[in-house]
């Protein structure tokens, strides 16, 4: 068998793809380990998509030099990293390209490798919890400096014996995996990057699945954190300001990662202001990609997974034409089911679909056609974009709000065609007029008047229409502008921020002053918008 005393440029590169094929093989086991410290994605899955932003780094040719991978490497990881555990990840892989980009490739190399990587693991947290990935790649690294004037095989050897035995004890660390029965799931999936640099340096066989995931599902736990919000982005901001910027995350969330350097930062955070969470930015630089992930979604969809295992999932039932809509918020999504939308994806304000998402619905959704409601003004491109590609024929009706969405639905035929439903459900939607109540995140002013970070806005047609100091009162401001003509329906859908006293008030003004309307009120849970108005 082939041993290796060095590796070289194309050896790294071998190591990252192989790593990246072998998370891929394993991301469904590692995702079934997930259970701390909340949901937020998978962590296979996210560790997978960050391997596939740095093998589309890797230069093309074998005859590239050891610097252009290893840079290729650390930027690919710092702009592909997904979820807290990607975030972590690529602190990892960029503490292996510099120290390979510094070394001979050798046992030395690796022991650096490794120190640096729990160097900028740690830093990057700002509250190391033991018993994760950082205990993994932590004992890994001491086992191979125990061993640092031993061959290249024999020092990956000892790192893996050591991240092994660390991942064996993390139960031991973290109730919460004692009584899942199962190990953490990043220090799994930094083990799998071990045996990558053994397969290409010992001609090792990389794991097979069932040697990483359980043989059947963990039994369900109930940890959920009360933060409810994953907020993720890249911040354009002098180095100098990152220290005040994690000192004012520190003050409203938990699971803070933000790694990088030179101006650039990857930056994620758990939290329930989201709205705080992106004004630090603004403070500090430029945020960019922001992209806001309901956890507690993803919990009960997780629990749902698991307590359906080996139950039979009814199909949706084929038509002619499927609708795809965007949407967050359990209440919002029943009432969209109850429409006729066959297939939902998460998203709104602050939290727009990829076209990739958009995309794997369409290509899910039981129908040969498909029309798209993006719901939202600023995932309408995205939208089309995605039609434009798709596999099947897909057309997007421009809604730009739920209400808009809903009322597009009342004219669409499950066996007319993409096109004729698009026409319809377009000229249903223009039909509605819609208003939204959200809080301002900072201070400004607009044509209503001088708006203070708190103050609720009353929006419609993209413009701030009312500025006002309660969310009733923006409710029944705006309201008052709407119902200028004949109308004979507001329907009112109660988001996060809502009270009952606050929908009485509204409703009982609109008894009071516009008695031929009828008021129906529906529980939509969506995020940022405490209320969502639209008037027939």
């Amino acid at each position: 068998m082939r041993t290796l005393e060095r590796l070289g440029a194309a050896d790294l590169a071998s190591v990252v793809v192989a790593y990246r094929d072998t998370l891929r093989a394993h991301q469904e086991a590692i995702n079934r380990l997930n259970v701390y410290p909340v949901p937020d994605g998978d962590t296979g899955t996210n560790m997978a998509l960050t391997l596939e932003s740095v093998v589309a780094e890797l230069p093309d040719t074998d005859l590239a030099d050891l610097a252009t991978v290893c840079a290729a490497v650390s930027h690919g990881s710092l702009m592909g990293a997904r979820g807290n555990s990607g975030v972590i990840l690529s602190q990892i892989l960029r503490g292996v390209a510099d120290a390979f980009r510094d070394g001979d490739g050798g046992g030395a190399t690796v022991v650096d490798a490794l120190a640096r990587a729990t160097t900028g693991a740690y830093q990057a947290v700002m509250r190391p919890v033991e018993g994760t990935i950082l205990s993994v790649v932590k004992a890994a690294s001491a086992a191979a400096q125990a061993c640092q004037s031993a061959s290249l095989v024999q020092v990956l050897d000892a790192a893996k014996a050591g991240a092994a035995a660390a991942l064996a004890i993390t139960p031991d660390q973290l109730p919460v995996l004692r009584a899942a029965g199962v190990v953490d799931a990043g220090g799994a999936g930094f083990v799998l990057l071990l045996d990558a640099f053994l397969h290409r340096s010992a001609e090792r066989p990389l794991p097979t699945p069932e040697v990483v995931g359980p043989q059947s599902p963990p039994p369900h736990t109930s940890v959920v954190g009360d933060l409810r919000y994953e907020v993720m982005y890249f911040l354009h901001a002098p180095d100098d300001t990152v220290p005040a910027f994690r000192q004012a995350w520190a003050a409203i969330g938990d699971s803070i990662v933000v790694v990088g350097g030179d101006g650039l930062w990857n930056c994620h955070i758990h939290t329930n202001d989201i709205g705080a969470a992106i004004e630090a930015a603004l403070e500090a630089g430029r945020p960019r990609q922001i992209r806001v992930t309901d956890l507690f979604d993803q919990v009960e969809e997780e629990q749902w997974v698991r307590e359906a295992v080996g139950a039979s999932e009814p199909r949706p039932v084929a038509v002619a034409c499927a609708v795809v809509a965007v949407a967050t918020g359990d209440g919002i999504r029943r009432i969209f089911r109850s429409l006729g939308v066959q297939h939902t994806v998460t998203g709104g304000q602050t939290m727009n679909p990829s076209t990739a998402q958009l995309l794997a619905a369409i290509d899910a959704a039981p129908g040969p056609e498909v029309v798209l409601l993006p719901n939202n003004k600023n995932i309408i491109p995205v939208a089309e974009q995605a039609a434009r590609v798709a596999a099947k024929p897909a057309r997007v009706v421009p809604t730009r709000g739920i209400a808009e969405g809903f009322a597009a639905l009342l004219a669409y035929d499950p066996q007319a065609s993409a096109e004729r439903n698009a026409v319809a459900m377009a000229a249903a939607a223009a039909r509605v007029i819609s208003g939204e109540i959200t809080t301002a995140v900072r201070t400004s002013v607009c044509d209503a008047g001088a708006i203070q970070a708190g103050d609720f806005l009353g929006l419609s047609g993209g413009a701030i229409e009312v500025v006002a100091p309660t969310v009733s009162d923006a409710a029944v401001a705006l309201l008052s502008k709407l119902l200028a003509g004949h109308h004979e329906i507001v329907t009112i859908i109660e988001g996060e921020g809502s009270t009952k006293s606050d929908t009485s008030r509204i409703t009982d003004w609109l008894s009071e002053t516009h008695p031929a309307v009828t008021a129906e009120v529906h529980v939509g849970g969506q995020p940022l918008y405490p209320y969502l108005l639209s008037i027939e």
